[in-house]
């Protein structure tokens, strides 16, 4: 597929992410510039829908409203695009994006303003896989791959991701009303609502983490086992995403789920390393 010219919206997206500092956006560094444009361009769509999902001065039914529009203009066209809509728009003309892909992430965000908890684990990885997974099906077509098991790939990376920003944030989280953490998951390990409200770290809450920890473990590990040979030059930045969220994980188990304290994450010099191996790394496979 050829690439075309940066569309006049490109700079939109770009400022978005760059004011993000976002893991994700340190990744695109990795990628071709027409690619990196496009994806700062889907990182912006993402990051613009959530605000709207998060925006506390709205009431719900003016956020779902915001929302609706999004939709509406992904499916059947934007009326009077912005430029950040104008550039969402030309994404499915220029990989093979089904729109569909996008209105679904819409409904993943647009969950968040009347469900503020989930029963099982199979209903919280519906969620994810709406506001997760189905970005990274959309990411790897603007990467670009040749086997189609990167699809499977791009699914597993997303639960992973999502669950992790789950347990990075259950006391953010909690604070805004939002309890992501399987119901029936607290109820087993004895864990109350109150306890992640008053943010009281137990050898209770401890065991119920150990185990959302391992379910996230898991996803990484079948991530890395499906990810295609012949793609492993297109997923850099999908790999890099996955070792930086991998490596904050393992440091949150190490801290031992001390998620209550301050923001757990990657310094930026870890970052910069991450960034400069998945370099080399991307050299060395076009040799």
């Amino acid at each position: 597929m050829s690439e075309k010219t940066p569309s006049r919206a490109a700079p939109v997206g770009r400022e978005i992410a760059r004011r993000s500092k976002s893991n994700l956006a340190f990744a695109l560094s990795t990628l071709p510039r027409q690619r990196k444009e496009d994806m700062m361009t889907f990182y912006a769509f993402c990051r613009v829908i959530d605000d709207i999902a998060d925006e506390p001065v709205d009431t719900v039914e003016e956020r779902q409203l915001a929302l609706d529009e999004w939709k509406h203009g992904i499916l059947h066209g934007f009326d009077a695009p912005d430029e950040l809509q104008a550039e969402v728009a030309e994404l499915p003309g220029r990989y093979p994006i089904d729109p569909a892909l996008l209105a679904e992430i819409v409904n993943g965000v647009a969950s968040d303003l009347v469900t503020t908890r989930y029963r099982t684990y199979e209903d919280l990885l519906a969620y994810c896989y709406k506001v997760a997974c189905v970005v990274g099906l959309v990411s790897i077509e603007i990467f670009g791959y040749k086997n189609p098991v990167c699809k499977e790939y791009a699914v597993a990376l997303g639960y992973a991701l999502q669950l992790t920003n789950i347990i990075r944030d259950v006391a953010e989280d909690a604070r805004n009303g939002r309890i992501y953490l399987p119901q029936e998951d607290l109820q087993r390990f004895g864990v109350t609502e109150a306890d992640l409200l008053e943010g009281r770290h137990t050898p209770e809450f401890e065991a119920l983490m150990q185990c959302e920890h391992d379910r996230a473990r898991g996803f990484f590990s079948q991530a890395a086992s499906l990810l295609p040979k012949e793609d492993r030059r297109h997923m850099l930045a999908a790999e890099m995403m996955g070792q930086m969220y991998g490596e904050i994980l393992e440091k949150i188990r190490q801290r031992r789920f001390q998620v209550f304290g301050p923001r757990i994450g990657l310094s930026k010099l870890r970052k910069i390393a991450i960034l400069g191996a998945y370099t080399a790394k991307g050299l060395l496979r076009t040799v």
